[in-house]
């Protein structure tokens, strides 16, 4: 509730701001406000493993609202494909491995998982709040810090632990012991190692398994 919370707090205060370029104290906002969209996905992730509360409909609720809010994608989709990679990572199964570079393994990761249905939504979403909020302020704070979120997902829960060869059952690497840099990046995801020996730790306790 608190990433939810300061996600939609920040959100409000910069699309209702004066935005003027030389606004510069305002542009590290952008990167914070991708971080806590990082969180919104992380927060869903975490329901997808049980790990927001022992009852199922919370747990579910939270995860369904948090990564609808996040881009418009359906938990239930996304659910399905995250079990996928953890019972068939690096696999031609698994929706999160490609075996290429950089950005050839990303446009396959956001091919897997961004629909048709999913983009109408978000159009149809900008449309409307452009009746009321700046158009430069829609796409300054809430287009760009989610698509900039796409990339630290990525890169650091997914490409960085998961390229180049493993010698360990889950195929994944892990960051070295620094809880600071760890949070940062993604959320302790970077211990991804350990995520895939415990799924079922949520990401804010996940540092105790390092």
């Amino acid at each position: 509730m608190t990433v939810i919370s300061c996600w939609f707090a920040l959100l409000f205060f910069l699309l209702q701001l004066n935005f003027q370029w030389n606004n510069y104290w305002v542009y590290p906002l952008i990167f914070v406000q991708m971080h806590l969209y990082t969180g919104l996905f992380i927060t869903a992730h975490d329901a997808m493993h049980g790990t927001i509360s022992s009852n199922k409909t919370i747990n579910n609720v939270i995860g369904y609202v948090s990564v609808f809010l996040y881009a418009g994608f359906f938990y239930n989709t996304l659910y399905h494909k995250h079990h996928q990679h953890h019972q068939h990572v690096h696999t031609s199964d698994d929706p999160d491995f490609a075996p290429h570079g950089f950005w050839r393994w990303y446009l396959n990761f956001m091919r897997n998982y961004v629909t048709v249905i999913q983009l109408i939504i978000m159009a149809i979403a900008f449309n409307v709040l452009k009746i009321w909020i700046d158009e430069t302020n829609l796409l300054l704070f809430w287009v760009l810090p989610a698509l900039l979120s796409t990339f630290q997902l990525f890169y650091f829960g997914t490409y960085l632990p998961h390229k180049g060869e493993h010698d360990n059952e889950h195929y994944a690497s892990t960051l070295p012991k620094n809880h600071l840099l760890a949070f940062i990046t993604c959320y302790f995801f970077g211990y991804h190692f350990e995520h895939h020996e415990k799924p079922h730790m949520p990401w804010w306790q996940l540092y105790k398994t390092k």
